[in-house]
């Protein structure tokens, strides 16, 4: 290199370090003030003035010196260039109160996140229509209320808006909308858009929106007019329709330009037609379809063939039908190098077995649970290394799976084969080649013993191996694999010996119920928040286990059925989080505990089938969560408390049967407006039916909301598996035997007062239950008459009034029951002919006892009857109520005899009587002319 040339380099570096000096010098000559503005400083304080910071978030916000410059308080972010605030970032800082109107001196503001704070269902302020410079805008999750504000049509910059998961706004119109033209991201979800017709042609004309997520929004479905003359924004990259009302219109929206869709969720909507249109076919650059719960009907259309880009594919929870084959064909023909997720699960009509899946390289995910596939899983599947998750659960498979099935599954991390017809056999050493977190195999045959090859699993997080045929004891490496697991269910085996000793750390859910287990109950498992020990042959002393420990995390205990025997300890203070406790079916004798009124959080408590005496401590009024309250089968006594309809407003169920309560039925009970099974059967209760009965609101509907009564106490847990819910059960006198309802426990409604000392007639309220299937009235000592608008009663299946002092006929209405499964009126002193109907005469054992009823389904026949075909009938048909009798059409001839006879008879004969009587008429005539002329002339004269 010359040295002409080494100076040139020289001279190019100088130059250089000159310009960037220069420009730095000129960058601070700009930006003379250091830090934010007075006037916005003093902006954020009266912000912060409106705010009410528990945590202390905000602790740098001062106005001493060493906390003047704004720009280095937390959350506030400054122009590097002119010192000016622009971005104010306070996510999830607990934060309460209003937004103080001096933020609009933010004029330079950019960027405003208050996502996750709490502003008490105030409205979100008109006033940040006027920080005209945002660009971000997240208000999302913060408890904001009312109308959403059209001033936010002034915010032309704004490029993101989320005003998301505040579920008190809503919106009339969105027009506004129009003015938002640098819009990429609009999140609205659970917003209630419910009247806003034309949301559809409102975000369309975003030219630069790429996400649309509006899920939850009541969404009104678009007119197929407007769909098609719409021209349609090419951006959108992600659309997020879940949870709408959205009908099959929605497609033509879609499918005419939206080619670049990458996430698309149209679940839970009302899309119902015979199969998937074909015009999702044009979405060629489609990689993500979640049509879940969308209750579509039939296989998946030819044209999803052409979605060569289609990563993923969510159809779960509708009610597709076809082979699995026919699908795995379509998905083929041009995705099989990219596809990646396919669940179908949950559909429940696609049938068919497994095909062969290899040719799909890609494929990680594989969800096809809750089906109706048969046949044997394919060996080959061990042969596709990138899958990371296998469920075949709820189908009809069958056969042996082995080794090979898992050859080359490396990177495997979830397995449901449950509820099949799988045998699982391995070799005793054998080392599977994956890691798993979910092992699922609920109902697969695996052998005697604990499966060894489960010591080798190191980061499990579902561990479900019930009802698997093991009658092993527990093996001490059972519990090593508890420091990572969130649920562990060895239920509905044979288990013996003891729990043993526990680790340090443990599942939160533990299911060892239905098994063989004895011995003590370590006090260490009080720390889990699910535990069911239910079903064993645990003997051990009440206090032993359950005052062990302070300040419990338990949610949900069951050691019902078991030997546990003494006195409840009076602990129930440490037990604050309990939701579900079931005692039931042991040997628990004196009085229920008086800290049990401490369970604040408690849903169901069921202490049935024990040996509890004495009152119901009035404590228990506190327990105001409580929905299933069952006492019976104890030896309790006293008066039903007033309290349990005055401060339990949400008792659904109520079973106080087999005790010895005494008194009369306390109105107050009329206040459970959410009673669905009351049962007080099998006292010693007097007096009369409360005539209130028609304030039972939940009764008085026909139907039920929710197919079961559950509850939740835990968040979720991995793919859904563990919900956090529970579903209650509760038995009840069904059809004249002890039944337990679970599943259907929501649509049992049913009354029970039976075997008490109840007088008084059945109160005409009770036939405005029209919900009812279930009413027994019997061994009382019930008089008067059955009412006669019993036929409302349209649900009734069980009816049974056997054993009282009934008397008067049977309404003919109660043939007007078609449901009606099992009556029984045997043992009363009812009369007269049973009704003509289909059930009422298929009953031959109900009406035993009452000698004065006649008619079919009995031999005796009615008077009326027994007339031969050539004999006159003197009476007519019986009405309705029995109130026409043959006496009664005796007295009305006796009656007008006498009084005809009386009369024209004493005329007749008696001549002076008879002048007298004639002269009187005409008199009455003469009077009555005069007073008619009269009257006549006063009307003229007016």
């Amino acid at each position: 290199m010359t040295l002409t040339n080494i100076d040139h380099e020289k001279q190019i570096y100088c130059f250089k370090v000159f310009y960037a000096f220069l420009v730095v010098l000129l960058l601070h000559m700009n930006n003379p003030c250091i830090g934010c503005s007075e006037r916005e400083m003093q902006a954020l304080l009266a912000f912060k003035q409106g705010l009410v910071d528990d945590d202390n978030r905000l602790l740098s916000w001062g106005r001493e010196v060493q906390d003047k410059d704004c720009c280095q308080w937390a959350g506030v972010y400054c122009s590097n260039h002119t010192g000016h605030v622009v971005k104010l970032d306070l996510e999830d800082q607990f934060l309460q109160g209003t937004i103080s109107p001096k933020l609009v001196e933010l004029q330079n503001l950019e960027y405003l996140n208050l996502r996750f704070n709490n502003f008490s269902r105030r409205q979100i302020p008109d006033f940040i229509g006027s920080l005209s410079n945002l660009r971000y805008l997240d208000l999302s999750y913060a408890n904001f209320r009312g109308e959403i504000p059209y001033h936010l049509e002034n915010l032309t910059h704004l490029e993101y808006l989320d005003l998301s998961s505040n579920r008190f706004i809503y919106a009339k119109n969105l027009n506004w909308l129009s003015n938002l033209s640098c819009l990429k991201h609009l999140d609205f979800s659970f917003t209630d858009l419910a009247g806003v017709v034309g949301w559809l042609e409102a975000v369309n004309i975003l030219p630069k929106l790429r996400n649309l997520i509006l899920q939850g929004c009541n969404l009104p479905p678009p007119t197929i007019s407007s769909v098609s003359v719409m021209n349609s924004s090419k951006s959108l990259v992600r659309v997020d329709l879940f949870r709408n009302n959205l009908q099959s219109s929605i497609f033509q929206w879609l499918s005419s330009t939206h080619t670049n869709l990458v996430h698309l969720d149209l679940s839970w909507n009302n899309l119902n037609g015979s199969s998937i249109p074909d015009y999702f076919g044009n979405m060629s650059s489609l990689a993500y379809l979640a049509l879940s719960s969308s209750r579509l009907k039939g296989g998946i259309p030819n044209s999803f063939a052409k979605l060569c880009r289609l990563r993923e594919l969510h159809l779960e929870g509708n009610s597709l039908s076809g082979q699995l084959s026919d699908i795995i064909d379509i998905l083929s023909k041009c995705a099989q190098n990219t596809f990646e997720y396919l669940d179908i699960s949950d559909n429940h009509g696609i049938m068919g077995s497994v095909p062969d899946l290899t040719n799909f390289l890609s494929l990680k995910y594989l969800v096809l649970g809750g089906n109706k596939l048969s046949g044997r899983i394919p060996e080959n599947i061990g042969q596709m290394s990138k899958l990371e998750a296998i469920d075949f659960g709820g189908n009809s498979l069958e056969g042996v799976i082995s080794e090979i099935h898992f050859s080359k599954l490396f990177k495997l991390k979830y397995l449901s084969l449950s509820s099949n017809s799988l045998v699982l056999n391995f070799h005793f050493d054998w080392v599977p080649p994956f890691q798993l977190e979910s092992i699922i195999l609920r109902s697969c045959k695996m052998g005697l013993s604990f499966p060894k090859w489960l010591q080798t699993q190191k980061s499990v997080l579902i561990l479900d191996i019930s009802d698997n045929g093991i009658t092993d004891t527990i093996p001490s490496w059972i519990w090593d694999l508890s420091h990572k697991l969130f649920v562990m269910d060895l239920s509905h085996n044979q288990i013996r010996g003891t729990i043993g000793n526990l680790r340090s750390e443990f599942p939160p859910k533990l299911n060892v119920s239905w098994n063989q287990l004895e011995g003590p109950i370590p006090s260490a498992l009080s720390k889990v928040t699910f535990l069911d020990l239910s079903n064993n042959k645990f003997s051990v002393a009440a206090a032993s286990f359950l005052c062990t420990t302070k300040d419990s995390s338990l949610a949900f205990l069951d050691i019902s059925s078991n030997h546990i025997f003494g006195e409840l300890p009076d602990c129930w203070i440490h037990f604050k989080k309990l939701v579900f406790l079931d005692l039931s079916n042991n040997s628990l004798s004196e009085k229920i505990p008086t800290t049990m009124g401490y369970l604040f959080s408690i849903e169901t408590l069921r202490l049935n089938n024990n040996g509890f005496v004495g009152e119901l401590p009035s404590q228990l009024k506190n327990c105001r969560n409580l929905t299933l309250f069952n006492l019976a089968e104890n030896k309790l006594s006293g008066s039903i408390p007033e309290w349990l309809g005055a401060s339990l407003p949400n008792l659904t169920i109520l079973i106080l049967q087999s005790n010895n309560f005494y008194g009369s039925i306390p109105p107050q009970l009329c206040h459970l407006t959410r009673i669905q099974l009351l049962d007080l059967s099998m006292n010693n209760i007097s007096g009369t039916i409360p005539k209130c009965l028609n304030n039972l609101t939940t009764l008085t509907q026909k139907g039920s909301s929710s197919q079961t009564i559950h509850h939740s106490f835990l968040g979720d847990y991995l793919r859904g598996y563990f919900s956090g819910c529970y579903d209650d059960e509760a038995s009840s006198t069904w059809k004249g035997f002890r039944a337990e309802f679970k599943s259907n426990l929501g649509l049992l409604k049913s009354i029970d007062l039976s075997s008490n000392k109840l007088i008084g007639e059945i109160p005409s309220e009770i036939t405005y239950l029209l919900g009812l299937i279930s009413l027994n009235l019997s061994r009382n000592q019930l008089t008067g008459q059955i009412p006669s608008r019993i036929g409302n009663l349209q649900e009734l299946e069980s009816f049974d009034l056997s054993r009282n002092q009934i008397n008067g006929r049977i309404p003919t209405s109660l043939s007007w029951i078609a449901r009606l499964a099992k009556l029984d009126l045997s043992e009363n002193n009812l009369f007269g002919k049973i009704p003509i109907g289909t059930q009422l005469q298929s009953f031959d054992y109900a009406y035993g006892g009452n000698p004065l009823l006649c008619g079919a389904p009995l031999p005796k026949t009615c008077p009326e009857e027994e007339k031969g075909p050539g004999q006159p009938v003197l009476v007519n048909q019986v009405s309705q109520d029995g109130l026409i009798t043959q006496g009664y059409y005796i007295s009305m001839g006796l009656g007008f005899a006498v009084g005809f006879w009386g009369v024209c008879g004493t005329l007749l004969l008696n001549r002076s009587c008879r002048h007298t009587y004639f002269d009187f008429l005409n008199l009455l005539n003469d009077w009555l002319h005069v007073k008619a002329v009269i009257i006549s002339q006063k009307v003229l004269n007016r």
